[in-house]
């Protein structure tokens, strides 16, 4: 661009006012050249025409899909606000194959099960939450922003078995905790590591959760013992919504539950009173 076309002067009724207007090159506006650009292609579905039809290609109708998840096949999985649905878009030669998975179209709800008769409610207010994800088995993760909860899509042969992962349905809030204990508040977008671990967006409570598998869970800590006015006491350090039993024994082969307590997260303090006419004593935790 020549310099003397960086700038031109616009004439106009405002006595005493010049006016220059700068035309600058998408680069000086530090935006994208394009340099690899993309092609764009409707693979499934008609523009302006909403439904809930299976199909192939644009005889398939979708009513609001929202957030996309690739597997390792390149099949897609997809969740659709207003159907309340988990759709796939499997390629078969040059087209694309549209099949309902779970839910049912029209039906919200919180109901666990297989293929339809599974619910969701992937509305929340004036929010969507349906960010999904999919692992290397194939397994797929969906926030249920309406439910406040995290669901897991299991392939089970040519079925798809849905279960509540973590939070309660109809319960918002934001405490951490293992499995229905813990309290999630409009969750929007959820990912997923090698690992198995979940990262899960949420609108309301404005932060990032991490959901990890049972079998990777650290397990609690017990911290040095103390005597206090007679009580003998110790510290648990443990992750959040852990039940503990606190046992006790004489002999360190038999063993009695003295009591079950539910972990708040960094060190908690139990005290126990000892029985002397029970000679030695002997204390652990042990997680249920």
């Amino acid at each position: 661009m020549k310099p003397n076309n960086l700038f031109r002067r616009l004439a106009g009724n405002l006595p005493g006012v010049l006016l220059w207007l700068a035309v600058l090159p998408p680069a000086a506006l530090g935006q994208a050249n394009y340099a690899t650009p993309y092609t764009f292609t409707t693979i499934a579905g008609k523009v302006g025409t909403s439904g809930s039809t299976d199909g192939t290609n644009s005889t398939a109708r979708f009513n609001a899909p929202i957030g996309v998840a690739v597997d390792t096949n390149g099949n897609l999985y997809l969740p659709e606000v207003t159907n309340n649905t988990i759709r796939t878009v499997k390629p078969v030669g040059t087209s694309w194959v549209v099949t309902t998975v779970a839910g049912l179209a029209g039906h919200p709800g919180s109901a666990d099960g297989t293929n339809s008769a599974a619910r969701f409610n992937f509305t929340s207010g004036l929010y969507y939450g349906c960010g999904p994800a999919v692992d290397s088995a194939g397994n797929v993760y969906v926030p249920d922003a309406g439910n406040n909860t995290i669901r897991k899509i299991t392939p089970d042969g040519t079925n798809w078995v849905v279960t509540t992962l973590a939070g309660q349905a109809g319960v918002a809030g934001s405490a951490d905790g293992t499995g229905s204990a813990a309290r999630f508040d409009s969750p929007q977008g959820v990912a997923v590591d090698s690992a198995g671990n979940l990262y899960v967006t949420e609108y309301n409570n404005c932060t990032i959760r991490k959901g990890m598998p049972a079998s990777s869970v650290p397990p609690p800590m017990l911290q040095p013992p103390s005597l206090s006015a007679g009580l003998f006491g110790f510290g648990i350090t443990g992750l959040p919504g852990l039940a503990v039993n606190i046992e006790s024994s004489t002999n360190l082969s038999s063993w009695v539950v003295n009591g079950t307590y539910i972990l708040n997260g960094g060190t908690n303090y139990y005290f126990v009173s000892p029985n002397p006419s029970l000679g030695a004593q002997f204390y652990r935790a042990h997680v249920r």
